[in-house]
């Protein structure tokens, strides 16, 4: 969970969600807390901490980390603080400081020493931690000891000279008789000023009970907190624990005893922790548990008041692209950029959290009519898009909407986000950079993510519904059928059929992607060995790989299994991947490369010019082959800019000994200019959509007889 940066400073292992920058930033909050601080993951082990923990149990760092958290307790409480730790975190809450003073910690050297802990829960991305905040209280418990024998003690001044803490004095009428020279090191005032004077002197505002009619209700033993006023005017925290004083003969109360403690420390810790709680540790916006609590006080209000609220919830377009191409650090100045741009297009009223990920939510309130609400958001839709400067790149920022209206659209914050996320998600699948209201058709339709990723899972266990339909891609130079891509198709009995641009993408953010990528390789593997034999064809089975199948220990394997159960010769292959899983550029996904190549497949990079790698830098990978991103080759008789990539593209390509397929292909203009710029090949609906195996023959038949379509000839020959 934990390992060492390179500087020798522990790096907690965060979640998929989250970045290395968010936990250098949780690192540093930690670095700065004034008390021992550890962070324990839900089984119990330690996962982070500060140096004043290491000074406190005297253990060094990376041993603790190697700990449980019940080794840095006494052997006789671990067995009932296990149980303690696991009621706790079936139902986590903050625990303040002030419990748990018959708590020990133990030292490295065998030894204990006496603690008291504030406890707060936190999540990070999809995983809940504990984070502790420990207190030596030696001291205290030193002087609280002390201090029972001061009625009984001849020398009960020179023990109040030598404590540590302030120790003051009154009688039974709460006016000060003495203080030890402590409180005038904590307040600043000497005895003498003190003396005669009221215990209620020392406090600051109203309601501290230090009044002659308030001292025996408040005289417990227990401690509280309060604020004191130095002599300056300034205040400070205390702990205060006011003790009756009482005669030794009759047991008669003779006055009271007033000791205290800067617990400044302490109190900024616990400042630090409930940030952390509530707060986002990379952009600094409020999280998701403050954004539900701000949205119940709003919707409460706007009931009240007879208003509407609205609830954004955006998610930034291709920022996966980003981080798998620049990096995840990139990722997070994205990220930054955003929130940065998001807070100054909101009004003052308005709320922008980040509940995770490159998800943003804004809530907008004080609004009374409908058209007020939708100019808002337009508004700050329209202010969202635009470049950000990312380690001296400028990187295109969009972002896909889905916005919902109280109380039209929910009347509690979980059904207004669900709502919202809807509506985000039908944003997405309409090609992105959009905003969409919510309406109910669209939770009838099954675009809600939860709905569609229990649908396909189902799908995924059962024969039927999951099919494979094949695009027929053409050598331009002859006009020939070359190959055939792989799409994943799905018909299901219950939401019909769901269109690829709405279950792709729900496959890969429910973790899906890598089943279904292998479903699809199994069954093209045999329908190419099909297709190869029925069509007398040396043809080539095109199939994507997402980089979260490309990242499996296990996925060799199963590519393995695919070509030896279909008997496909490993040369017909081809394995579409992402520049950002080139990106990652790291040892293992050069080996993995070497490996498919050395078995005789072919390594093709999808969607090319999306991404921010250049063909420079893919000379460092065994690439076969290059396919055109559809959208340059959508906008070939648009503009001449993509023109221009799209002929720099093919030209060093060439140079680089690889092949060039475009993507897309609608129109003859298209294919008349690609053609003649030396483009190797072809694929789109110019020359047919995807189809399933009984009609594929078929279709190849036609475009045979169309090989060198001439200008003349009807467009979309299948």
């Amino acid at each position: 969970m934990v390992q060492a940066d390179g500087d020798g400073a522990p790096a907690i292992g965060m979640p998929s969600g989250a970045s290395e920058q968010e936990a250098q930033r949780l690192r540093l909050i930690l670095e700065a807390a004034p008390s021992a601080m550890l962070m324990v993951d839900r089984s119990g082990h330690v996962v982070l901490i500060n140096a004043q923990a290491e000074q406190l149990f005297g253990i060094g760092r990376a041993r603790l980390l190697e700990m449980e958290v019940e080794d840095l307790i006494p052997r006789r409480s671990r067995a009932a603080h296990h149980t303690y730790r696991s009621r706790y975190l079936a139902r986590p809450a903050a625990r303040p400081m002030g419990a748990g003073r018959d708590l020990y910690g133990l030292r490295g050297d065998g030894t204990e020493v006496p603690i008291e802990i504030g406890l707060n829960p936190i999540t990070i991305g999809e995983e809940s931690f504990v984070l502790a905040s420990v207190i030596d209280i030696s001291e205290r418990l030193a002087t609280q000891a002390a201090l029972e024998s001061v009625g009984r003690d001849s020398l009960r001044r020179s023990i109040l000279a030598s404590m540590p803490c302030s120790v003051v004095a009154t009688d039974l009428e709460g006016r000060i008789l003495a203080a030890n020279p402590a409180t005038e090191v904590l307040l600043g005032y000497p005895e003498a000023e003190l003396v005669g004077q009221p215990l209620g002197r020392l406090y600051s505002g109203p309601g501290h009970g230090g009044r002659a009619a308030d001292l025996p209700a408040v005289a417990t033993g227990e401690e509280r907190e309060v604020d004191y006023r130095r002599r300056d005017g300034s205040t400070v925290a205390v702990g205060e624990v006011i003790s009756p004083v009482i005669d030794d003969d009759g047991g008669v109360v003779t006055g009271y005893l007033a000791v205290a403690f800067d617990i400044t420390k302490r109190v900024e810790a616990r400042a630090r922790v409930a940030y952390l709680a509530s707060h986002d540790s990379l952009t600094g916006l409020p999280n998701r548990a403050t954004l539900t609590r701000h949205l119940e006080e709003a919707i409460r209000e706007a009931e009240r008041k007879q208003e509407l609220v609205a609830l954004l919830l955006l998610d930034v377009d291709h920022f996966k692209r980003v981080n798998d191409s620049l990096g995840h650090h990139a990722g997070d100045r994205l990220l930054l950029g955003l929130a940065d741009r998001l807070r100054h297009t909101a009004q003052d009223r308005d709320l922008v959290a980040r509940l995770g990920g490159d998800e943003f939510v804004v809530v907008i309130c004080g609004l009374t009519r409908i058209d007020e609400v939708t100019a808002r958001v337009d508004r700050l839709a329209a202010a969202l898009p635009g470049s950000v400067t990312v380690d001296n790149r400028e990187v295109l920022a969009t972002a896909s909407i889905g916005c919902a209206v109280y109380p039209d659209h929910g009347r509690s914050p979980a059904h207004m986000l669900k709502h919202a996320d809807i509506a985000m998600y039908r944003a997405k699948a309409a090609g992105r950079n959009n905003l969409r209201w919510y309406d109910e058709s669209m939770g009838a339709d099954g675009s809600d993510k939860l709905v569609l990723s229990t649908a396909l899972q189902q799908a995924l266990d059962r024969e039927g519904e999951l099919s494979v339909a094949y695009q027929p891609q053409v050598d331009l130079a002859t006009g020939t059928l070359v190959g055939f891509e792989a799409l994943a198709r799905w018909s299901s009995p219950a939401l019909g059929v769901v269109p690829p641009d709405r279950f792709i993408p729900v496959a890969e953010d429910s973790g899906l992607i890598a089943h279904l990528g292998a479903h699809v390789l199994r069954q093209a593997c045999r329908d190419a060995v099909t297709l190869r034999e029925e069509l007398d064809l040396p043809l080539r089975m095109a199939v994507n790989v997402s980089p979260r199948q490309f990242a499996r220990s296990t996925w060799l394997d199963e590519l393995d299994a695919a070509l030896a159960d279909s008997g496909l010769d490993p040369a017909a292959l081809e394995l579409e991947i992402t520049e950002g899983t080139l990106m990652d550029d790291d040892n293992d996904v050069r080996l993995v490369l070497h490996e498919l190549k050395s078995i005789g497949t072919r390594i093709v990079v999808d969607d090319f010019g999306q991404g921010y790698s250049s063909l420079a830098y893919l000379t460092r990978f065994p690439v076969d082959k290059l396919k055109i991103d559809r959208e340059f080759v959508r906008r070939i008789a648009a503009t001449h800019a993509d023109a221009a990539v799209i002929d720099a593209i093919l030209a060093m390509s060439h140079a680089l000994g690889m092949r060039v397929a475009a993507e897309g292909v609608e129109t003859r203009e298209q294919v008349d200019y690609l053609s003649a710029r030396g483009c190797d090949e072809a694929q789109g609906f110019y020359y047919g959509e995807g189809v399933p195996l009984p009609e594929v023959a078929r279709h190849a038949h036609l475009l045979a007889a169309s090989a060198h379509p001439s200008p003349s000839r009807a467009e979309g020959l299948m």
